[in-house]
Order: structure tokens, then C-alpha cells, then sequence
């Protein structure tokens, strides 16, 4: 068969998962925070207006060139632009689903969404953790998802409750010793 009539992304390792089937467990909800969706819209609009139109300029330019077999600008030009559409199609899709949840209007007697929580482990050491959405994860600043298991066990929660966290290093029991609502900025 020529290969005029195979399709370019049969073989490539890159396409084995959708981004969303590696991110969230299907039919959960795509909380989000005013400012995780922002974010998610700058990246969307920074991916169609400035990478996907330079990228496709060097894809046309590599394909003047004549031989596209071994013209690694243009393979590899070709290989971005399809990453590109799938992650504009991913940010559309997440963009579309989300439920913006704004932390400040939350109550504040109860660990929910947006919940920013001051917890104490079985030694003593406080740890903050700030529930968001899957898009917002950071844990170099204490954000974690509303799905992760320090979420699910401080979700509902008031101060003084303790909770037991299966980690995959064992169950750590943690007590909740403050909760806060404010406003999560990127």
C-alpha cells in the first residue's frame, strides 16, 4: 500500500492515551478554581494563537524544501503540530466541562472544594494542603487535587476531626487544626 493512504500517527507511541484518559477517572467532574480556569484558557489561546500558527510556518517552509522522508524539520514539525490539535483538544474539552468553584463563596465550618486546611501527622508536623482541580495540582505548593486520597479523607471534615490517609508508604493519621477559604492564586 502507498504510503500516501496510511495515516502518520499509526505507530507513534505519543497517541496510546487521550491526555484525559491519563488525568482524571471518566464521568468525575472537572471542579476548577477562577483561576485554574483562567490558566487553562491562557494556555488554550497561547496553543492557537502563537505555537500551532509558528509551527505550521516551519512545517510549510521544511515542505518546500522538496523530499519530506528525510526532512527532519518537517517530520518533526508534523509530529508537534499533532500534539499541538490533541492538547487543543484536550484544554477545549476541560474547558467545556468545567465547574468553576470559587473557593471564597464556599461554607467555612467544612473542608469542600477550595478548602485550604492546616493538618498535624502523627509527629507533630503541621502540613498545609490547598484542595483544587485536577488542572492545579502543585505539590511543591501544597495543592492537591479534590480526587486524591488526603482530599477524600479531609473532605466534610471539621476542625479538631481526624482522618486516617492510605499513602502508598502505609495509613498516616492526620488531624485537621485549621481551615481556611481565600482565594487561589496561580
Amino acid at each position: 500500500m502507498s504510503k500516501a493512504f496510511t495515516r502518520e500517527t499509526d505507530d507513534d507511541p505519543d497517541d496510546e492515551l487521550e491526555p484525559e484518559e491519563q488525568l482524571a477517572p471518566k464521568g468525575s467532574k472537572n471542579y476548577i478554581t477562577p483561576a485554574g480556569f483562567s490558566n487553562l484558557q491562557a494556555q488554550l489561546k497561547d496553543l492557537f494563537n502563537v505555537q500551532r500558527p509558528e509551527t505550521v510556518k516551519v512545517v510549510s517552509w521544511a515542505a518546500a524544501l522538496g523530499d519530506r522522508s528525510e526532512n527532519a524539520d518537517y517530520l518533526y514539525g508534523k509530529k508537534r503540530l499533532r500534539e499541538i490539535d490533541k492538547l487543543i483538544r484536550f484544554l477545549t474539552k476541560r474547558i467545556g466541562y468545567a465547574e468553576i468553584v470559587d473557593p471564597t463563596q464556599q461554607p467555612k465550618d467544612k473542608i469542600f472544594f477550595g478548602a485550604t486546611v492546616v493538618v498535624s501527622d502523627e509527629a507533630g508536623e503541621e502540613h498545609t494542603y490547598s484542595i483544587v482541580g485536577m488542572d492545579e495540582i502543585d505539590l511543591s505548593r501544597g495543592r492537591v487535587s479534590w480526587i486524591s486520597p488526603v482530599a477524600k479523607a479531609l473532605l466534610g471534615k471539621q476542625v479538631g476531626d481526624t482522618v486516617i490517609v492510605h499513602t502508598p508508604s502505609g495509613a498516616q493519621e492526620l488531624e485537621v487544626i485549621e481551615i481556611r477559604y481565600e482565594a487561589i492564586e496561580d
